[in-house]
């Protein structure tokens, strides 16, 4: 038997005996880009004592640095201060396209690429949702094998490296076939917006190749992908993106033979205080993504990250077999049907 581990968000979730349609209402045409909210909020009072503050926002408008920033504000005058500490700041011209465009980088995100083995999202439906808690002993032992020149890879850097070659081999992609990994970068830190500023700063890196490497190379070959990927999102680069949106008409990312994953790790999503202390669990509910890390405890307390994942049914029990092989540890994983 795999051994349980529950997130807490889970369990306040069953003891409510709800859903994520009962955390946050869907109001018709929410799920648009025009013509839509702009925010959703849902306070749910629990029989214990708790609450569970359930928000939902228009992604034009800002990105998660942002709504963190906008929820700790509120959360700053809900415990009596009269102004936020950090003042919004609007300046939705602070990234327009140039004039003229001038598309100067490639963007490997919007490529248009075909679908292999039914990988889409829009052939997730079937897939199960799974969940592995990496803790200090499990991050450490993936960090022994990273070389010295890598060492100072991040947390994030080196479990998605673990995950798109442990994820590939499960799948058992034709060798031949070009396999994507790609994960949405902070660029707020590559030049210098205002301060306060709500907008958009993210732009989604992708690494590739193909799955024959992958699988058959170490570690360290995924991670020094990954790492040069998220190293191309420079500020020239965020100008190009702007410039690329506006010649090409906003095309929708590709997701055909891509592994996504998104961070809210350090985000400070538990970090928000409405004058009853720190949350429990602070990011988005299950199933809402392909695949999420997120700050959490396991079952004895211990600190780490919980990364949330689909995969077809008949692959799951190989992906957590290569998992252990990396890590050394006896299953940790739950398993849900979505």
């Amino acid at each position: 038997m795999w051994a349980r581990i529950v997130l807490q968000m889970v369990e306040v979730m069953k003891k409510a005996n709800a859903s994520g349609d009962d955390l946050l209402y869907d109001l018709p045409s929410s799920a648009d880009i025009f013509d839509s909210p702009l925010l959703l909020i849902q306070v749910t009072r629990l029989m214990c004592g708790g609450f569970i503050f359930g928000l939902r926002f228009n992604h034009v408008m800002t990105d998660a640095t942002g709504f963190v920033q906008f929820m700790k504000a509120i959360g700053e005058i809900a415990r009596g201060a009269d102004i936020p500490s950090v003042q919004p700041v609007w300046k939705r011209e602070y990234l327009n396209a140039r004039s003229p465009p001038r598309v100067t980088c490639q963007h490997r995100a919007f490529d248009v690429l075909k679908d292999i083995q039914g990988m889409s999202l829009q052939d997730m439906g079937q897939w199960l949702e799974c969940s592995y808690f990496f803790g200090q002993q499990e991050l450490a032992r993936l960090r022994n094998q990273v070389p010295p020149h890598l060492y100072k890879c991040s947390k994030f850097e080196i479990l998605f490296a673990c995950l798109w070659r442990c994820r590939t081999i499960a799948l058992n992609i034709n060798p031949d076939e070009e396999v994507r990994a790609a994960f949405p970068v902070n660029a707020s830190r590559k030049f210098n917006p205002p301060v306060g500023f709500y907008g958009n700063t993210i732009a989604s890196a992708v690494a590739q190749s193909s799955s024959g490497k992958l699988c058959q190379n170490p570690l360290s070959y995924a991670l020094e992908l990954i790492k040069k990927a998220k190293d191309e999102v420079t500020e020239e680069f965020m100008r190009s993106l702007a410039d690329f949106l506006v010649q090409n008409g906003r095309p929708h990312m590709t997701m055909a033979r891509t592994f996504y994953v998104t961070d809210l790790t350090r985000m400070g999503f538990r970090d928000v205080d409405y004058g009853w202390g720190k949350a429990v669990y602070g990011g988005t509910l299950w199933g809402a993504r392909p695949s999420l890390f997120a700050s959490s405890k396991n079952n004895k307390g211990e600190d780490g990250i919980v990364v949330t994942i689909r995969l077809p049914p008949t692959t799951i029990e190989r992906f957590f077999i290569e998992i252990e092989k990396m890590v050394k540890v006896p299953k940790q994983t739950i398993i849900s049907s979505l």
